[in-house]
């Protein structure tokens, strides 16, 4: 793992395919929080070097595999996801928290319900005491080739107009510094400003509105880059 700021690191990469992803561990006092999955055994030894895991946090189903009994069994965290995700996440480990829409938050860590991907992805947003705001975002918003995209699954519960939705949610917060957890190129998160995030999920909804129009006819079942 490598240290990105004072209370965050992350996880080497795994690559499938062309799609990569990281996890991210929060240290924190009340208990170290890891975002998204990692099955590698050096990330593991450090992580337990570096306190631990309280809660492991997933935003939707994809970031779900066989480590994630691992890193209960490891370290007696607890697995949290959305009620929409539980079933499939469930598989491979039971959660022990299911976050329903009333819930808005886990102690410090703010929950944001954002479907589209998927019918239950959900974001998180921590605001570090070191003065920086981080926001996990799964796979709704996520860095190709050093460009902003999102990623409609229709397959798995995700529409255009429940994306478009959870984008004005996210345009509203004022994050420093996005993590996904899966990326396509070598850009695996981004420092952002408030005005450039802004401008990136204008652009976003923006090409989703185009499309949604201009495909609504031709592809009733398929998934969607935007």
């Amino acid at each position: 793992m490598r240290q990105i700021t004072e209370d965050l690191w992350q996880s080497d990469k795994y690559s499938s395919g062309r799609l990569n992803s990281h996890a991210y561990l929060l240290v924190r006092p009340a208990g170290n929080v890891l975002f998204y999955n990692t099955a590698a055994e050096a990330d593991l030894a450090q992580i337990a070097a570096l306190g631990g895991v309280r809660y492991q946090l997933l935003t939707h189903r994809d970031e779900s595999g066989p480590s994630l009994q691992r890193i209960r069994q490891r370290f007696g965290s607890e697995l949290g996801c959305s009620v929409p995700e539980a079933s499939y996440i469930g598989r491979d480990c039971q959660p022990d928290l299911v976050f329903s829409p009333l819930d808005s938050a886990l102690e410090d860590i703010q929950i944001i319900h954002t479907p589209g991907h998927t019918d239950g992805s959900i974001t998180f947003l921590y605001r570090s005491p070191y003065g920086q705001t981080y926001l996990f975002t799964g796979d709704t918003y996520f860095q190709s080739y050093g460009q902003w995209q999102t990623f409609v699954m229709q397959n798995a519960g995700g529409t255009e107009k429940d994306m478009a939705e959870s984008l004005e949610k996210l345009r509203q917060l004022q994050p420093d510094l996005v993590m996904s957890s899966g990326f396509v190129g070598d850009v695996a998160y981004r420092e952002v400003t408030r005005a450039n995030w802004a401008v990136a999920i204008d652009q976003t909804l923006e090409a989703l509105s185009t499309r949604r129009h201009d495909n609504d006819d031709a592809c009733l079942s398929c998934d969607r880059f935007f």
